[in-house]
């Protein structure tokens, strides 16, 4: 098992905060949920998918949880809308009573947590009736080309770094997976889509710096190369990626989201 490190904020945000931005927006606007509600943001991160809920959903309040408390005071930082509130907690036993919100969402957290059916239990557990489930992941095995191409250069220099790719290990991030979370939780008109953003990166070094972070599964493995290595690794890269007559390297991303309901009072 590797170790995928989430503690800093603003390495999280250069490698793929700014990506999960547009992602966040396709997906609030597809769950239109009525302005006033009470909304949880279960692995709130640095506050993306809870910036966005305040900015198109004209919430009464906001609520973000993460297990980081790096991540959690970035947040705060960056959000001053008196109707967010960021506190330190586990997706696995949620810091707030049952039936007390009427939305809880969740953006690309479900697949790093160790038990996701009982996180979607306990976000079951904290909506009220009728309230919506959603969230979303990114498909790693076919659609996020920037961690694909990435994966793809370095099984081919080094066959053991599969252990690390996401793509190749199991996990939530499918329609089927994400389906039989829901359903498993009790949840009702369960609707699996999927939501593809463009990720346009400025040259080489707009690509590659953000993996140096240490933030994630792929930053995880590049930091344990050495120098050679990870030099040629970046070599290869610069030979396949594919570029714009602007210079600019043209890639796509695409994640998959999944929204429910609790079943509604008799």
């Amino acid at each position: 098992m590797t170790h995928v490190t989430f503690a800093d904020g603003d390495a999280y945000e250069a490698y793929v905060g700014r990506w999960s931005r547009p992602v966040a927006q396709a997906f609030v606007r597809r769950l239109g949920v009525a302005a006033g509600r009470e909304w949880l943001d279960v692995g709130c991160g640095t506050g993306a998918l809870t910036e966005t809920v305040l900015a198109m959903a004209d919430p009464a309040q906001v609520t973000g949880v993460d297990r980081s408390e790096a991540f959690v005071d970035l947040a705060r930082a960056r959000i001053s809308d008196s109707r967010a509130a960021f506190q330190v907690g586990d997706a696995l036993q949620l810091p707030l009573p049952e039936q007390s919100v009427d939305v809880a969402v969740s953006g690309l957290v479900l697949n790093f947590v160790p038990d996701p059916a009982q996180a979607v239990a306990e976000i079951a557990r904290v909506l009220r009736p009728g309230g919506v489930a959603a969230a979303y992941v990114w498909d790693y095995a076919e659609g996020m080309a920037m961690m694909r191409h990435f994966w793809d250069a370095a099984a081919e220099l080094d066959p053991a770094s599969a252990a690390w790719d996401e793509g190749r290990r199991p996990s939530v991030c499918s329609p089927d997976a994400l389906r039989a979370l829901w359903t498993g939780a009790g949840l009702a008109a369960v609707a699996v889509e999927s939501v593809q953003v463009p990720t346009v990166f400025a040259d080489l070094d707009d690509y590659w710096e953000p993996f140096l972070g240490g933030q994630g599964s792929a930053p995880g493995y590049l930091r344990g190369l050495p120098d050679d290595h990870r030099m040629a690794l970046h070599g290869l890269l610069r030979s396949r990626l594919p570029a714009a007559p602007d210079g600019t390297i043209p890639l796509a991303a695409r994640a998959w989201t999944v929204r429910g309901r609790t079943p509604p009072t008799p």
